[in-house]
């Protein structure tokens, strides 16, 4: 059987917090930034986190990353 690999475009996206949370940047921050509003810059500028529903899925995409 082959080695299951895990998915190269999460693990670009997605990091692992040393308490295990995945911690991911937020879209729409880095050009066009004229038609937005101070408020949505401001907001973009801190990380986020993956929800509960979809941690388990993105859990398994990176079960090989340590």
């Amino acid at each position: 059987m082959p080695k299951m690999k895990s998915h190269s475009a999460t693990q670009k996206r997605v990091k692992k917090t040393a308490t295990g949370k995945l911690k991911v940047s937020r879209a729409n921050r880095s050009h066009l930034k004229g038609n937005k509003s101070k408020k949505a810059i401001r907001n973009n500028r801190s990380g986020g986190f993956i929800g509960k529903a979809d941690e388990k899925r993105i859990k398994q995409q990176l079960s090989q990353v340590k």
